[in-house]
């Protein structure tokens, strides 16, 4: 029995763990390995995300009903102001791709950074692109203050050196589960495709299962690495967001700020414009930088905004 279950009934309720959702259809693989089935929440409200280990009874050959979630290390959101959406569990690192061209944003690349210091997960910067010479010292500028923070950051080109790709990437992928982001244009489709052999049949045959036929790309899904661990793709980066994380859970995911928390004047000091904030000291002095401050209130009064 995988631990994590409070109970299981071994001949009428399965595990196996969700590798593709798509609304309320969820594809889940069987820890025997066997085919993988298509499964819907038992009830209205779903609470499943990809990632997760489940119990599961079977409703027919290829279908089942999910009855029971396992016990979650971690889980990620997607969110806006109007609602917040979980898509992935039990996580161990987030890998954000960028690239010289198009323009990243640096608001996405934020917000992912700041949910994988909230959530526990390390974090793994791949610059691609970088055959497009012109463009790279503006990126690698524009990155310089994420590496001062500790960000790993990886140089790439997956589409004219694809040979580059396993060599840097494998070891850091190797028997961990990673989340995989990024916006359109910056290549990842491309590197997915190296990392994960017949990734597009695989696509092919997950979005067949999860629509009833009808072909569909908008779903999250996790991959099996060959060496090991998995790779959890998932569209729509630019919906990525933090409004479900608190105010205190939001402040200690700036790692620059956590030297400083404790000794404000004020124990409930907001670090916005309160007198004898050792944060708003801290940016006068250098230590953190305005541009991360100004971050922060953003996503504070963002916060703020939310309809709950």
């Amino acid at each position: 029995m995988t631990r994590g279950f409070k109970r299981a009934s071994a001949d009428v309720r399965l595990e196996g763990t969700v590798i593709a959702a798509h609304g309320r259809h969820y594809l889940v693989t069987p820890e025997d390995a066997g085919p993988m089935l298509q499964c819907f929440p038992r009830g209205k409200r779903s609470e499943v995300a990809v990632g997760d280990r489940v119990i599961y009874e079977r409703s027919s050959a290829d279908q089942g009903v999910i009855v029971e979630i396992g016990e979650r290390h971690n889980l990620l959101y997607r969110s806006d102001q109007f609602k917040s959406k979980l898509f992935a569990a039990n996580l161990d690192q987030l890998l954000i791709v960028l690239a010289t061209e198009p323009h990243f944003s640096e608001d996405l690349l934020g917000r992912a950074l700041i949910a994988a210091e909230a959530h526990g997960l390390e974090s793994l910067i791949v610059l691609n692109k970088i055959d497009v010479e012109a463009a790279l010292p503006l990126a690698r500028e524009r990155l310089a203050p994420y590496r001062e923070l500790g960000c790993t950051v990886i140089e790439l080109s997956a589409k004219m050196a694809p040979g580059d790709v396993h060599p840097q990437l494998d070891a850091r992928l190797k028997d961990r589960s990673t989340i995989l982001l990024g916006q359109s244009g910056m290549g990842k489709s491309t590197l997915v495709n190296l990392l994960v052999p017949d990734a597009d049949a695989a696509t092919r045959e997950i979005s067949s299962a999860l629509n009833s036929g009808r072909h569909t790309t908008t779903f999250t899904r996790l991959y099996e690495l060959p060496g090991g661990g998995s790779l959890i793709d998932s569209p729509g980066f630019q919906e990525f967001g933090l409004h479900h994380l608190t105010e205190g859970q939001l402040e200690r995911a700036f790692a620059d700020f956590r030297p400083h928390l404790g000794h404000c004047r004020f124990y409930n000091c907001h670090h916005l414009h309160e007198p004898g904030c050792a944060v708003l000291e801290a940016v006068e002095a250098g230590k953190i930088r305005p541009e991360r401050h100004a971050f922060y209130a953003q996503l504070v009064h963002k916060a703020s905004q939310i309809v709950r």
